[in-house]
């Protein structure tokens, strides 16, 4: 499962859920700022607090920012 961490408001995370959209990648978005548990999740998986957007599909990589050749590689695209 594709998971995108984000916050509302981000031009960053939009260009990511919309770039994933466009390449028919199912992802689950989940705000930061709003769900607690996604905010530990994301500052363990990074280790850097507040960074967005992060997304990862297997909870160990992941692709900080909105890197679209990154994010090909992880999603094998």
């Amino acid at each position: 499962m594709v998971k995108v961490y984000t916050v509302e408001g981000c031009p960053y995370c939009e260009k990511v859920k919309k770039y994933l959209k466009s390449k028919d990648v199912e992802f689950e978005a989940l705000d930061i700022e709003k769900d607690e548990k996604a905010r530990a999740d994301c500052l363990k998986l990074t280790g850097i607090a507040g960074a967005v957007p992060v997304t990862t599909i297997d909870g160990e990589n992941y692709v900080l920012d909105f890197d679209k050749q990154k994010l090909d590689e992880l999603l094998c695209l």
